[in-house]
């Protein structure tokens, strides 16, 4: 460190940092930025499975519909730093990118690290000054409290700084960082934070047969999430069913939708979303002429899975072991209505810690949407996770961070 005052001290070096730091720089601005891990970017090495869903190539009015909450908050920082915007640079760094199904897009290595190196020679290239393995521990104000003058690491040292970006992250994959301290500090400080939570994630349920079919995908089932007897929202897709309760692309995007209390929400499940109740009967009328002789359970292997079956039927009272031709229009009614409505009580998140990304942060109400600047504490910006905004799956998480970083770092 060769001085300890800068123009801009960017504090986390995740993409809503790294994209803060190369913001700054493009106006001539010496930049600082302090990162407490080893490396940088650590939280992106595991995004997307490894290979980083760097964003999505999607127009802007879809791109707008996937942000949960606070979409419009977005609108000027998205225009400003914008998909294509990303895309560019890290292409331009040396990384080749490509688009997959959704519109995500991806490294076309398949690596993360190739994103991360790209991100880490535009900021070699632009001169920012970096530290790892360095602690912040508070930021420090000026004498009458409204403005933020710099900060105090771990070590003891201070560091100086015009402008101040906190890129610090939320509260899930703690080993990343995002360990919720730098909402700590702000809150301090005076701003509300909205309560964090975990976001696409799994769900514990309160019953127990999701266990007995660990490992199986149930495909093109609809999901219908409800809260006080209100159907909030119904996705169609693949979920998994664990020995917690279910994940899976539909579940992870379901938790995204849990305002409140996980415990005030029930889910359920439509196995057979393509068809009515009357084609469904119609289907299984049919299944049962072609195995009239046979067990319950043997009548329905060209419908369910093979775990799913005793599942099922148990749900639904009926024996397994009874003879089709023994089975009454009642009983099929009740297996109609099984088909068709799996019921899953949700009892919490599963593993805050694992959760893609956090929701809560930051209340937007108390920053500047159009340079993230706080509204509360002069000279003192915020990116990233740490603003209560936050998407679905398929690269907007990412991108937010990064318009809102390139937002935070440009000159107000």
């Amino acid at each position: 460190m060769q001085n300890n005052h800068y123009h801009t001290l960017i504090v986390g070096g995740g993409p809503g940092g790294i994209l803060a730091a190369l913001s700054a720089r493009e106006q001539g601005r010496e930049v600082f930025l302090v990162e407490q891990n080893e490396k940088l970017g650590k939280k992106l090495y595991i995004t997307g499975k490894g290979r980083c869903n760097l964003t999505n190539a999607c127009d802007s009015q879809t791109f707008f519909s996937n942000i949960i909450r606070n979409p419009r908050f977005m609108y000027s920082a998205l225009y400003g730093f914008d998909q294509q915007a990303l895309m560019n640079l890290v292409e331009a760094e040396g990384c080749p990118l490509k688009i997959e199904r959704g519109e995500r897009v991806f490294p076309v290595s398949d690596k993360s690290s190739d994103i991360i190196r790209a991100l880490q020679k535009a900021l070699q290239k632009r001169g920012v000054q970096i530290m790892l393995n360095t602690r912040v521990e508070n930021i420090m104000l000026d004498s009458a409290g409204t403005m933020a003058v710099g900060v105090a690491l771990k070590t003891g040292q201070k560091i100086t700084a015009d402008k101040i970006v906190m890129a610090t992250g939320g509260i899930t994959y703690r080993s990343t960082g995002s360990d919720g301290s730098g909402l700590a500090m702000v809150k301090k400080l005076g701003h509300h934070i909205i309560p964090c939570r975990p976001s696409l994630t799994g769900l514990e349920t309160r019953e127990g047969w999701p266990a007995r079919a660990q490992g199986l995908t149930l495909k093109n089932v609809d999901v219908s999430l409800w809260h006080n007897e209100k159907d909030i929202k119904t996705i169609r897709g693949e979920v998994l069913l664990t020995h917690f309760g279910v994940s899976g692309p539909v579940i992870l995007s379901m938790s995204a939708f849990i305002e409140q209390d996980p415990q005030a929400y029930h889910l359920t499940l439509d196995l057979k979303p393509a068809l009515s109740d009357q084609q469904l009967n119609d289907r299984v009328l049919r299944d049962f002429e072609e195995f009239n002789n046979k067990d319950l359970d043997n009548a329905l292997v060209q419908l369910l899975p093979g775990k799913m079956i005793p599942i099922v039927l148990n749900l639904s009272e009926l024996d397994v072991r009874k003879k089709v031709n023994q089975i009454t229009k009642a009983e099929r009614k009740k297996l109609i209505y099984r088909l068709k409505h799996l019921e899953l009580q949700v009892t919490d998140y599963y593993d805050t810690n694992a959760a893609i990304v956090t929701a809560g942060g930051v209340d937007v109400k108390e920053v500047d949407p159009k340079t993230m600047a706080s509204k509360k504490i002069d000279h003192l910006f915020f990116a990233g996770e740490m603003l209560d905004v936050d998407g679905l799956t398929g690269g907007f998480n990412i991108q937010i961070a990064a318009s809102t970083g390139y937002a935070a770092g440009r000159e107000s």
